[in-house]
């Protein structure tokens, strides 16, 4: 795997810890200390968009050979790099490199000294590197050394075609070394997967980057799961997500929620405060009301306790069941625009419970560092499908709001749900999973229309990417997750990394 799996207290304590810490704006020092008052900044919708992430660290490795000249004989292999002056030129030039892709990363990247391997004992130093990811630079031959360099587990190979010194292993690498899609037993010495070898282009190498540092914030995430948690149509769900995922999910029962509600409710002072968060949130440009006020401002006392749960718990992630139904009656509102104000801001809040989809939506998140949206989806036709819910987030990009129409749920017409208008022709990566079997169906889209059908309130018309056809066998009323952009590279190579099969249906033409 690329990275090492985090124990609970490094989560807790990095992970958690971090996200919460942003977006309570420093006010919370540790978890577990619920607030007797809630801060009038706990929601501000002129802070910017925080996901809070651990950096991914990367140990580059120069693996060279200096051959000694014999006359009449043949005494060196192919390769560039075969003096000393050679060797620090490209050590330098790897330094500079990779110097210059953590600055445009647009994600934490701490990028170590590059270590100089020719050596049976250098090499078993870089294997043992407590980095994230060991980044090897095979310019010299060594089939040992390599294996050893790369012995963590966790390492990438970037080869020299035309980007410096042409390296050995530019011809070298081969079936011997590397596994593809679908290959691997244990025991399998293998060092690499065929996807996490680049030859020249760092492009390549950075969005690997930034899949392998969404995977190492993924792993061992915690899930608040308010009711208890399920998966549509696949009950073992939860229990995959446990197991072959390494989510640590925490069922909370409503018996925990309802008296809080109550109190909340009660409560002059925190009532006060969620009508002023009211005012804000309808005087952001773009947003209409529709439905009726006092579900707005009860929607904000949900945001208020939601949040105090999951710093109790230490859970970035938070998850409600049974919303359709059992929260309305405790809160006088729905759940659906509570939710979309949580992802706003950089945490992930979704509704139904889903553990089919919300590990994707996780990965999801960490990948794009953008609010993501789990929603329904339809029969595919004519390369069209309608992707709708009633929470979805309004910051989709990370930074603007969408303009919105705060309007009732749509199957109770009760409480506040946004309809999000999303930008005709905006570019969108999806992701489907197939219930609970371990496989997960990729595509790409734009959108085309923003209708208003009798279906939730948030609703897209987008046309697919690629062979949309594909889709029809795929429908399962099932649901999908969403965000703004192209991340389908950086999904799939995680999802595999994770053990999932990845079929991008966008890959093909139709």
């Amino acid at each position: 795997m690329c990275c090492k799996c985090m124990s609970r207290r490094e989560f807790m304590g990095a992970g958690s810890g971090l996200l919460l810490a942003a977006t309570m704006a420093g006010r919370m020092s540790a978890f577990g200390a619920t607030p007797a008052v809630w801060d009038q900044d706990w929601w501000n919708p002129e802070r910017p968009f925080a996901l809070a992430q651990r950096p991914l660290s990367v140990q580059p490795v120069l693996m060279y050979r200096i051959p000694t000249p014999r006359h009449a004989d043949s005494w060196k292999s192919w390769g560039a790099v075969q003096t000393p002056q050679a060797v620090e030129e490209e050590a330098g030039r790897i330094a500079g490199e990779l110097d210059a892709l953590a600055k445009r990363a647009g994600f934490g990247l701490e990028i170590r000294p590059v270590m100089k391997v020719d050596t049976k004992e250098g090499a078993a130093l870089a294997g043992a590197s407590d980095a994230d990811v060991v980044l090897l630079y095979p310019a010299g031959n060594g089939g040992d050394l390599l294996r050893a360099c790369l012995a963590g587990g966790n390492g990438m190979a970037f080869l020299r075609h035309r980007s410096g010194p042409v390296y050995y292993w530019y011809e070298a690498m081969s079936g011997r070394y590397m596994r593809t899609d679908g290959e691997g037993v244990e025991g399998d010495s293998r060092p690499l997967a065929m996807d996490d070898v680049v030859v020249d282009d760092t492009d390549e190498l950075l969005w690997r980057f930034s899949a392998r540092q969404a995977l190492k914030n993924f792993r061992a995430t915690r899930v608040l799961a308010l009711g208890g948690a399920r998966g549509k149509y696949a009950e073992e769900a939860p229990e995959v997500a446990r197991q072959k995922l390494g989510l640590d999910i925490v069922e909370v029962g409503y018996d925990v929620l309802e008296p809080r509600i109550q109190a909340a409710l009660a409560d002059k002072g925190r009532m006060a405060l969620a009508e002023r968060w009211t005012d804000k949130y309808l005087a952001i440009s773009g947003t209409k009301l529709a439905t009726e006020r006092p579900f707005v401002v009860n929607s904000f006392i949900l945001y208020g306790l939601f949040k105090e749960m999951m710093l109790e718990h230490g859970a970035p992630v938070f998850t409600i069941n049974s919303c359709m139904g059992t929260i309305m009656p405790m809160a006088q509102t729905t759940a659906c625009l509570t939710l979309g104000l949580m992802n706003d801001e950089g945490l992930t809040a979704f509704c139904e419970s889903d553990f089919v989809i919300i590990p994707a939506g996780v990965l999801m998140q960490h990948i794009a560092r953008k609010p993501v949206f789990l929603h329904n989806s339809t029969f595919p036709h004519k390369g069209i499908v309608t992707c709708a819910h009633c929470t979805s987030p309004r910051r989709m990009d990370g930074a603007r709001y969408e303009p919105a129409l705060i309007t009732t749920h749509y199957e109770s017409e009760f409480g506040a749900a946004p309809k999000v208008d999303m930008p005709v022709g905006q570019e969108l990566s999806f992701i489907s999973p197939e219930y609970a079997t371990g496989r997960w169906v990729g595509a790409r889209g734009e959108v085309v229309d923003n209708p208003f059908l009798e279906i939730c309130r948030s609703q897209q018309d987008v046309r697919i990417h690629g062979n949309w056809r594909r889709l029809i066998p795929e429908a399962r009323d099932s649901h999908w997750m969403m965000a703004y952009g192209n991340h389908l590279d950086e999904i799939g190579y995680a999802a595999k990394r994770l053990g999932i099969v990845w079929d991008n249906v966008s890959d093909e033409t139709a």
